[in-house]
């Protein structure tokens, strides 16, 4: 029997980018390099990590990216205090009846609000990718459709321009403009959830990276602890790694502060040398 491999990696800002990508490379250091993953599916900071490792860029130097300013994408600083966005959050979800109303009013408030100009932070998005165009390896990108609260995946097969699914799925409501494609508007794939692992049901041993706090509170209509549940009942084996106490101090409280990147990457490098062991028992076992 052929078992089938899958990669998960969450949203988290351009901390989670960093953090991702400095995992990624420890893992690799420590002889599990799970890159051969038969999917990799990337929701927002996710997504920029997943186009940029099935780019055909050594994980060297997507992390001397990361790490080195002269190499640093040209991201676009922004305040985010995760408790007051919770309470935005959470005025907007009262009264609603389900979870797509939810998405629906989500999306609506990120249509109205005011942000950088799209074309402005479609060249910062852009700046994040070594390759503009999609490979031909199963990779998803994962967004939400500000008016109907639908998620949307792209993949190299959907016949849209990379970098707007990247940015579609990197665009934060309230802090980043909705991302027009064929006609429709789009926002953050953490809209519908910060990992969308359920698109990985029937894969074999599935690795997530979740730059999420494993402390961290789940939304009223479930989060990872669901789908991770939802994937071991299928029989999936199922790996979740969140930041560590060093990489959580690396991050700090703004997601979105550029100046993070490289304390991040390195200590999320740390993590992942000292997480490879057991990323390899998932990753090589044949039973």
């Amino acid at each position: 029997m052929t078992i089938r491999r899958a990669l998960v990696l969450g949203g988290g800002g351009v901390a989670g980018i960093a953090w991702e990508t400095g995992v990624l490379a420890g893992l690799a250091d420590a002889g599990a390099d799970v890159l051969d993953a038969d999917l990799i599916v990337g929701t927002s900071a996710g997504s920029a990590v997943t186009a940029q490792v099935s780019s055909g860029l050594p994980l060297e130097d997507l992390f001397r990216r990361q790490v080195d300013p002269a190499l640093q994408a040209r991201e676009i600083h922004a305040e985010l205090d995760l408790t007051t966005y919770a309470a935005t959050f959470g005025d907007i979800m009262g009264g609603a009846k389900d979870v797509l109303e939810i998405r629906r009013r989500i999306g609506a408030w990120a249509l109205e609000a005011s942000t950088v100009p799209e074309k402005d932070r479609r060249e910062a998005v852009a700046s994040r990718l070594p390759s503009l165009a999609w490979t031909d390896r199963p990779i998803a990108v994962v967004a939400v459709d500000a008016e109907t609260g639908q998620r949307r995946i792209f993949t190299p097969d959907s016949g849209v321009d990379l970098v707007d699914a990247v940015s579609a799925s990197c665009a934060v409501p309230g802090i980043w403009p909705p991302v027009r494609i064929d006609g429709r508007r789009y926002v953050d794939g953490g809209v519908h959830s910060s990992e969308n692992a359920d698109l990985v049901v029937g894969y074999d041993r599935i690795l997530i990276l979740s730059p999420t706090p494993a402390d961290a509170p789940s939304p009223p209509w479930g989060g990872l602890k669901e789908e991770v549940d939802g994937l071991r009942r299928r029989g999936s084996t199922v790996l979740v790694v969140h930041p560590d106490e060093p990489s959580r101090t690396a991050m700090g409280p703004n997601p979105l502060d550029p100046s993070i990147r490289e304390a991040t990457a390195h200590a999320g490098r740390e993590q992942g040398r000292g997480e490879a062991h057991g990323v390899a028992d998932l990753w090589t076992s044949e039973t």
